[in-house]
């Protein structure tokens, strides 16, 4: 039986581990930007035509479709799979492996020829992390029946919505088949901006360490059980911390000044002047950190939550229930 995995950048160790005859990896961040287009999404995924670098499923797997590299190179995801009888999907816990996994399976709804080959395997462990994990043969393996499939397509859905709303409403819907999905959904909900503070739950916590003491930006980045908050990245915390420092009423001082002008393509001279920070917490910091300001009354707000557009005049909020703008 010819095996598969479709996995997240995490699990690139799957490789070395001999499961499957082939892993297939894909890397995209559906957190804190854009959505791409879903035409451009199916584009991804279809066989290649006019996409451009990096907008096919091939120019993330080089090494897809050995012995035949040139020819397979072109193919759709689907007729790739089909080459293989059983086809593994291995996405651990973390948001971004899960908006991954519910975008695939909302892909698969439309292929039940693919989709009857597919199982969910159960991981209880980050693939990051895979050095450390038990046996992987044990790890638990489950069917993904055409009802699933459609459950983890509506929660794919509601979050590419223009409001939070559906997202909110899945919750109340039937996710035991994905048993990562429901964390990850409201770990995401409480990012929304809170009733009171007009901050997301990753921004409180990050004046909350400020104001403990933790001046450097590598113990915010790195020290993520001091964090404790897994939604962002790295350097999506950089840009949190942008927001919270540079704005007409910043919550905290100390921010590197360079890095209003910086390319945000230039990953490392922005990376160089976070660590030359030292960042305190101004007195509206304070105020807002105990609740007695709103950040966004004061500050421009201009970002995105799924397909929603949170803006000062789009301010979707969550404490603990969904307030509309």
């Amino acid at each position: 039986m010819k095996r598969l995995i479709l996995t997240s950048l995490s699990g690139s160790c799957l490789r070395r581990f001999g499961l499957a005859e082939a892993v297939i990896q894909f890397g995209f961040r559906f957190i804190a930007q854009p959505l791409p287009p879903a035409i451009r999404l199916e584009a991804f995924l279809d066989a290649r035509s006019d996409q451009g670098p990096g907008w096919h499923w091939t120019d993330w797997n080089p090494k897809v479709g050995s012995p035949r590299p040139v020819r397979s190179r072109h193919i759709a995801f689907t007729e790739y799979c089909a080459r293989y009888d059983l086809i593994e999907l291995w996405f651990d816990s973390t948001v971004e492996d899960q908006l991954q996994l519910i975008w695939l399976l909302d892909f698969f709804e439309s292929h039940p020829e693919t989709a009857a080959k597919l199982k969910l395997r159960l991981i209880g462990f980050d693939l990051i992390m895979l050095e450390r994990a038990p046996d992987l043969k044990h790890v638990p393996l489950a069917d993904i029946s055409p009802q699933e499939l459609r459950t983890a397509s509506m929660c794919w859905q509601a979050y590419r919505a223009t409001t939070p709303e559906a997202c909110i409403a899945v919750l109340k819907q039937n996710l035991s088949a994905f048993p990562l999905l429901r964390p990850a959904l409201l770990d995401l909900i409480q990012e929304l901006p809170s009733r009171i503070t007009g901050l997301g739950a990753t921004e409180i916590r990050l004046l909350e360490l400020i104001g403990a003491g933790f001046v450097s930006t590598n113990a915010l980045f790195y020290l993520r059980g001091f964090r404790q908050r897994g939604v962002f990245s790295d350097m999506e915390i950089g840009t949190l911390l942008e927001g919270l420092a540079h704005g007409p009423r910043p919550a905290i001082t100390g921010l590197d000044d360079e890095l209003r002008t910086i390319d945000r393509a230039n990953l490392r001279a922005r990376l160089e002047a976070y660590q030359r920070s030292r960042l305190s917490l101004t007195d509206f910091g304070k105020e807002v950190l105990a609740h007695k300001q709103d950040f966004s009354r004061h500050n421009p707000i201009d970002r995105w939550w799924g397909g929603t557009h949170l803006t000062n005049d789009n301010m979707w909020r969550w404490n603990p229930t969904l307030m509309k703008p």
